[in-house]
Formats: structure tokens, C-alpha cells, sequence
């Protein structure tokens, strides 16, 4: 039997974990098994991770069967190997007997969960249909829970309106375009790009310290820019949109995926001075891999709804648990106003088929297992990069499980193109910057508000970077202390 106890940092903290508390009584209920998944001890492994998030994914205990390699072929079977991994999430544990639920979740019947689709790579995932409808009906969303977005965020808003920071970030464009200008070599026309405007107040930050610091700084520039923002919700550029209005002529607004700017905006290939992006990438959807005994494997990730859950949802809206799958995929596909209007009996208007997607966020759980992956040569993680590009990360060390950033790195890569050669990409975001980061500490998924957050797999991004020509720098925000969020920066290399 293998322990990882990955919250080691606690052991020590002012307030430290009691391990004995957390691991004796998982290590008593794999003992008196004796005929379930995890009878032979040799083939288990016992992780503890510390979810910080309120709001997850994960139940506190969750058994994960590791399958074998299949025969060439034929699908991926777990059958008489024996193998499980067994996680259990410290921060709840005391809340419940460890010992009986361990028992419970080992027991082939003793769990009871309404599953709301069949297993998929975590990219493929349902929680990713909730994360774009979150994004598309936001002022429904909005409208329910009487909140906007941003108060989700630690502190009810985004760095990214930080004015000592788009001062500084300004400073810095002009130092560019000067040398530029003074060698005859700047173009007319002086490009900026943000990706996920959120609510226009970055982009107001920006554009107002821009102007006060072209009128100081003599060269019109402020006359010659065109600012672009960019988001998956077109409700949120409405947002936008009237926030800077007094910059509106030099505004233009794109509805598009984060993972693929260049589809729209192509035509600016190699003109973009800045790209700038603030917790975006963090909601993204991604896959994740492990490295386990020597060997690599995706996560595959099926969701699903537990038991009392499903019957109380179920009930609250006139059909059997069983029909649940059904109409949440139809809740997913047309979106609340068009499923009230088409199922009058289950939803008598429009907040009560929101009420029904808020309960079902509120309530859906995600079950996983470790399928054998047959080469990362054969694993595409972005549409331009292949999966050999974590073979230095997977084989840093001792076993490790991390995020692809799948698509992360789709719009990383994606931006890079649209980059004049003496432009540059700034993002703010929560990233792992040393693969040790997975091994001490739970990096997602989380639930923010209605939408999924992953840490970044920020060594991955340095990767890629070099390989496309770009150094990648990660430093501290440094505007305000005492938060998680880390500036990326991405340039050519000299």
C-alpha cells in the first residue's frame, strides 16, 4: 500500500491536520475488505488532498480504480487487476465517519448515484457544457442569484482593474513604440488585444490611463489605437461595451473562443502589440494525466448526480430520477428560456428552469478513473502540440498527476500568431509553476459561482513557449500581496 499525503504543509500549520485521524480510519476499512476492489493492500494507494475549494467536484471519499493495459484492440478493463487509488479530502473529514464511509464507497452496491453521462476525458466532460452555458445565459444566471460574476472571485473582483498595473503595463507599450517610432519602423494603426473582458473594467482601467498618459507623453498614440475585446458571452461585451463608452471609437468587440482567436481575428496576424488576458485561462477546459509506478494514464471523468440529490431535483420538477439525464442535457442544449417555453409542466417559466440548472450545478459530482495511455506521441493536447511536450514534466520524479491546460494552451499558442515581433502576451492567472505544485497541493476542478476553475499548468505554457520562440517569465502580482494570482509573460526571444 502506497500513502500520499499531499497537504504535508498542514502537518505543521497553527492549525495542523491530525494524519492519524485522516488516514487510520480509511487504512481500518481497506483492511476489513477483503473481497471488493481494493482486497489485494499491495494495489492500493491512499491520497489525501486538501480541496480548498467550498464548492467542487469530489466527495470526501472517492474510490478510483487504476485499469489495466488493455489487450490491442479492446477497450480498457480493470478486471482482476486490483488495482485503486483511494482519495479522501482532509478539510471534510472530520465531518463524517471516515472509517464507515470509506466502507461505503468499497462496497460494489453501497453507493447509489444517478449518472448524468458515460466516461470521457475531462475535456469531453459535461461540466464543460454547464461552464458554456454559465458563460452564454450569464443574465439569467445573474438575475437568480442577485450577484454579478466578479463577486465570485476572492476579494468580489478581478485584478485586472488594478490602476498601478495598467500604468505600469502602459509605460511599458510607450517605451516600445518610441524606440519604434524614432526608427521609422512603427505602424500607423497600434493594436491591443484583451481576451475575456469580463465586465469592461479592465478595459475602462486601461484605456483611461492610456489617454492620461498620451496627453502627458506627446505622440498621439491614444488617436492611432484600437483596443479589442474579446469574450465567449456576448452579454458580457453588451456589458462591456457601455462601460467604456466614452472610448467606444476605438473600441471593437469580438464574440469568440478564447481557444481559437485567430479564427476571428486572423487578419491581424503578427500586428497585435499586446495580448492580455486575466482569469481565463483558469476556465478553460482541460484534461489531466498521471504518472503512476512508472507508467502514464489519463483521468477519464463521468459525471453524476448523488442519490438524495437526484430524488429531491427529480420530484421538484414532475419526473422520475431516471428521466434527470435527459432533461439536463436538454437543459445544456437549448438553454433555460427555450427549455421553459418547451416543457411547460416541468418549468412554469423561465427562473424555475434556472432554478433547475443552479440546483443541478449546485449538486453534480464528478466520479474518475485512471485509463492507460497508449503514447503521448499518440495524444494531441492542442490542435499544434503533441502530448510528447509532458514527458519532461510526467518524468520529473515521483508519481504526479497534473493538468494539460488543454485549452490553455490552445489559446496560448493561438495568440502567439497574432503577436507582432516586438509585441508581447500578459496574463494574469493562478498557475503551477513547478510541477511539485501538484504533488503538495489540489489544483481543481472547483466551482466558481456556475462556472469550472483549474490552476494552469504553468510549467507546461513555459514549454510550449520555447518551443514556439518565446521565452515565458511567471513573477508574483505585483500590485497587491497575499493572493495566488501570478503575471505570465510571453515574448519573443531575443
Amino acid at each position: 500500500m502506497l500513502v500520499e499525503f499531499r497537504p504535508d504543509a498542514r502537518l505543521r500549520s497553527g492549525k495542523p491536520v491530525d494524519f492519524a485521524a485522516s488516514v487510520g480510519p480509511v487504512v481500518e476499512a481497506l483492511r476489513a475488505d477483503t473481497s471488493g476492489p481494493a482486497a489485494d493492500l499491495s494495489q492500493v494507494r491512499v491520497v489525501c488532498d486538501w480541496v480548498q475549494y467550498r464548492e467542487n467536484f469530489r466527495d470526501i471519499v472517492d474510490v478510483r480504480p487504476i485499469l489495466a493495459q488493455p489487450p490491442a484492440g479492446s477497450p480498457p478493463t480493470g478486471a482482476g487487476t486490483g488495482s485503486v487509488e483511494i482519495a479522501v479530502d482532509v478539510r471534510r473529514g472530520g465531518e463524517v465517519d471516515l472509517e464507515q464511509l470509506t466502507a461505503e464507497r468499497l462496497a460494489p452496491a453501497g453507493d447509489q448515484r444517478l449518472l448524468l453521462e458515460d466516461w470521457h476525458p475531462g475535456t469531453e466532460g459535461l461540466i464543460w457544457g454547464f461552464n458554456a452555458l454559465y458563460w452564454s445565459a450569464l443574465a439569467l444566471w445573474e438575475k437568480s442569484t442577485g450577484r454579478g460574476y466578479e463577486q465570485a472571485l476572492p476579494g468580489g473582483e478581478s485584478d485586472a482593474r488594478n490602476r498601478a498595473a495598467s500604468r505600469e503595463l502602459v509605460g511599458q507599450l510607450f517605451a516600445v513604440w518610441d524606440r519604434l517610432a524614432d526608427s521609422g519602423a512603427l505602424p500607423e494603426e497600434l493594436y491591443v488585444l484583451e481576451l475575456g473582458v469580463g465586465n469592461g473594467g479592465q478595459a475602462k482601467v486601461f484605456l483611461d490611463e492610456f489617454r492620461t498618459a498620451d496627453l502627458a507623453h506627446g505622440r498621439e498614440y491614444y488617436r492611432r489605437l484600437h483596443y479589442l475585446m474579446c469574450d465567449y458571452s456576448q452579454h458580457v461585451l453588451d456589458l462591456a461595451r457601455e462601460t467604456v463608452a466614452e472610448h467606444l471609437e476605438h473600441v471593437s468587440s469580438f464574440a469568440l473562443d478564447a481557444t481559437r482567436p485567430t479564427t476571428s481575428l486572423g487578419f491581424l496576424r503578427y500586428k497585435i502589440f499586446l495580448v492580455y488576458t486575466s482569469n481565463v485561462y483558469d476556465n478553460l477546459p482541460t484534461d489531466e494525466v498521471a504518472q503512476l509506478g512508472g507508467r502514464t494514464y489519463r483521468v477519464q471523468t463521468r459525471a453524476y448526480l448523488p442519490a438524495a440529490v437526484a430524488g429531491e431535483l427529480a420530484a421538484s420538477v414532475r419526473v422520475a430520477p431516471d428521466e434527470l439525464p435527459a432533461l439536463v442535457r436538454k437543459l445544456l442544449r437549448l438553454g433555460p428560456v427555450v427549455l421553459a417555453d418547451a416543457l411547460p409542466e416541468q418549468f412554469g417559466d423561465v427562473e424555475a428552469a434556472v432554478q433547475f440548472w443552479r440546483r443541478t450545478w449546485a449538486g453534480l459530482k464528478l466520479e474518475e478513473r485512471y485509463v492507460p495511455l497508449a503514447g503521448l506521441d499518440l495524444y494531441r493536447l492542442a490542435p499544434s502540440v503533441s502530448g510528447e511536450m509532458l514527458r519532461p514534466l510526467l518524468e520529473s520524479g515521483a508519481d504526479l498527476r497534473m493538468h494539460v491546460s488543454n485549452g490553455a494552451v490552445a489559446s496560448f499558442t493561438d495568440s502567439l500568431r497574432l503577436l507582432h515581433p516586438f509585441g508581447r502576451l500578459i496574463c494574469h492567472d493562478i498557475f503551477v509553476t513547478d510541477a511539485q505544485g501538484y504533488r503538495t497541493n489540489f489544483r481543481g476542478p472547483g466551482k466558481y459561482d456556475g462556472s469550472v476553475v483549474n490552476w494552469v499548468n504553468g510549467s507546461l505554457l513555459a514549454h510550449v513557449g520555447r518551443r514556439h520562440g518565446f521565452d515565458v517569465h511567471y513573477a508574483p502580482f505585483a500590485h497587491r500581496g497575499g493572493g495566488h494570482i501570478v503575471t505570465m509573460t510571453a515574448q519573443v526571444r531575443e
